[in-house]
């Protein structure tokens, strides 16, 4: 089935006046005007083309490489403005629409606005719409704890900027994590922080690094000092949970801060778990 807004590989069928019948698996054909061919193509040939309606709402198929696709969101210039809305420069022939309705500022022509490609099931037509919060979702979330994601930065808040994360997602990035301008409809990349128990999400800017290994190595350290024989029973096959539940941290910043200690000589890793190495130890390494 062919899906507007989306990319799809199809086989060219037949020649006609007008351009080329390209046919999917389940037989549905759609035409590639010749116009919009960046080439010559042959029949049973297979082309990669986008999916989208022409300016006289037909199903068509294009090799021009649009500026965004659907559920995905993209900044766009301003072509022009009418009293319907505005068009925006997607880089296709047909200027994207963006009704009234859909826009959060009052647009100038030439300027850039961010924007989210949707699909209008009552038109049936791609609409983009700068009202980007209602389609994120936090409900289900498909991103983890020190994940590297995709960054598109929202609005300011007196916290710090609201993000999308992956185009799924919203986020906070808080003011104390950056060091250089941004503004709204930047896109950068990040790393989950901490995903609270309401599913609200802190990202940061900055890779988790060795602030935060630094902190986990000094809670084992203090964990191995409670325990009389200088032991605890995790090691780098423990599972997750039994970590973040004995430690309050993820597997892979254990596994770094042992990894530091270790290095040091100030732990040794054995099967059964990690020891403290003791002061004679350190003088019979020495």
């Amino acid at each position: 089935m062919l899906t507007l807004g989306t990319f799809h590989t199809l086989s060219v069928d037949r020649q006609i006046v007008h351009g080329y019948i390209l046919k999917e698996d389940q037989g549905e054909e759609v035409l590639l005007p010749t116009k919009l061919a960046n080439r010559d193509l042959q029949k049973g040939e297979n082309a990669r083309v986008f999916i989208y309606k022409d300016g006289e709402e037909r199903t068509t198929a294009t090799m021009q490489n649009p500026k965004i696709t659907l559920h995905n969101m993209a900044s766009l210039e301003v072509k022009d403005i009418n009293r319907y809305g505005a068009f925006l420069d997607w880089g296709l022939d047909k200027d994207l629409f963006l009704p009234h309705r859909e826009q959060t500022v009052k647009l100038k022509e030439g300027q850039r606005y961010f924007v989210y490609l949707y699909l209008d099931e009552e038109t049936d037509r791609l609409v983009a719409s700068m009202k980007i919060d209602r389609f994120l979702d936090n409900e289900t979330i498909t991103v983890e704890e020190e994940e590297k994601v995709d960054l598109w930065i929202l609005d300011k808040t007196d916290l710090g900027y609201n993000v999308a994360i992956n185009e799924k997602h919203r986020g906070l990035i808080y003011h104390n994590e950056f060091f250089s301008d941004v503004a709204h409809g930047d896109k950068t990349t990040g790393y989950i922080k901490q995903i609270r128990s309401d599913n609200k999400i802190d990202v940061t800017l900055r890779p988790i690094g060795y602030d935060k290994v630094e902190g986990a190595a000094d809670r084992i350290l203090h964990r191995l000092k409670e325990t009389d024989e200088g032991f605890l029973d995790l090691h780098d096959k423990s599972h997750p949970n039994k970590i973040r539940k004995r430690l309050e941290m993820s597997k892979k910043t254990f596994k770094k801060a042992i990894g530091g200690l270790y290095r040091e000589d100030i732990i040794r890793i054995e099967d059964d778990g990690i020891y403290l190495v003791s002061e004679d130890e350190k003088s019979y390494q020495n």
